[in-house]
């Protein structure tokens, strides 16, 4: 029963986060909008006990993606800590019950210095609520304890809506990766993308490679066998000239092959019929970093790689620029 119970606990901690996003609403974006709009937009994080924790992990969050914040622990807040607190602050107040003592006695002073509150709470007429600007719904359907005591989907749904937050505010200031980077020196990651292009780009036989010459089912073939998402198209002399991506293949097959296709597929069909012209370049100087925010911009994941002619010299992915089984997302 072991495998079972585990996967009723995870099933009941997505319900929870899927309860927190569906209670979404004006309020959140209240609450990027009240970050934003207090300089230096530094955050204040409090709460006790797992909500402590979870706003320790937060405040982690929120400084490595451009929102800078701390961590302030209710008690030590009321001897001596509350110095840290400066008048453009915003603070952000978790608890689920809105009913924590230590966090009141907090907030009560935070509310004679008239500091805004965003309010994390399973309880839109709580303590906690009432002396909040705006407040987020955490509330979740049920706890992934058995016992219905220790925190669990509570506190992974308020762990997610902190990471929702920090992707707002990040999208608001455009944070790219070389700011990212920026925050990260030490970090592999940060290391990975201070490099050239052409120290983390594929090369040679590992790049997906079919001639304008050749047969759609040629570049559907070497698009398979490299398994990148990608085939690039050259002229005999090793010019860029396209590329076939998976998406377009979809859409040609969606063009050509369904039932009420515009256009019938024929054998040895055209490449050009299906790749994408000019497709985004750099060259192998440019830094990791940049090429990252372009794949960002452009919402790709992949990058042909040209010398100044226009010759092919590699090609570069998401996967090994950030280190494929390493990192998930920038955050």
């Amino acid at each position: 029963m072991t495998v079972e119970h585990a996967r009723e606990a995870l099933n009941i901690e997505a319900k929870g986060i899927y309860a927190v996003r569906d209670a979404l609403g004006q309020e959140f974006v209240q609450a990027v909008d009240l970050i934003m709009a207090c300089p230096p937009n530094r955050l204040i994080i409090t709460g006790i006990g797992k909500s402590g924790l979870i706003g320790q992990k937060m405040a982690a969050t929120f400084n490595s993606t451009g929102t800078p914040s701390c961590f302030l622990h209710p008690v030590e807040a009321m001897h001596g800590d509350l110095g840290m607190v400066g008048p453009n602050d915003v603070v952000l107040a978790i608890s689920y019950s809105g009913e924590t003592a230590e966090l009141g006695r907090l907030l009560a002073n935070l509310k004679e210095r008239s500091m805004p509150i965003i309010a994390m709470t399973s309880n839109p007429r709580s303590s906690l609520a009432e002396q909040a600007a705006v407040v987020l719904n955490v509330a979740v359907p049920m706890e992934a304890c058995p016992l219905g005591l220790a925190p669990t989907a509570s506190t992974t749904a308020t762990l997610a809506l902190g990471d929702a937050l920090a992707v707002a505010l990040l999208r608001r200031r455009r944070f790219r990766a070389e700011d990212f980077r920026r925050n990260h020196p030490g970090g592999s990651l940060g290391e990975r993308l201070k490099v050239a292009v052409r120290e983390v780009m594929l090369t040679g036989d590992k790049v997906p490679l079919v001639s304008m010459n050749a047969e759609l089912e040629e570049a559907v073939a070497e698009l398979n066998r490299k398994n990148l998402g990608a085939v690039l198209i050259t002229t005999a002399s090793g010019e860029l000239r396209g590329i076939i991506t998976d998406g377009d293949l979809r859409r040609y097959l969606i063009n050509s092959l369904l039932p009420n296709a515009r256009h019938k597929h024929k054998a040895g069909a055209d490449i050009a019929e299906v790749m994408t012209t000019s497709p985004v370049k750099i060259t192998p100087e440019l830094m990791a970093a940049d090429a990252l925010s372009l794949m960002q911009e452009k919402d790709i994941t992949v990058l042909a790689v040209t010398d100044a002619a226009g010759k092919v010299q590699g090609l570069l992915h998401l996967h090994d620029l950030l280190g494929k089984g390493e990192f998930r997302f920038l955050i």
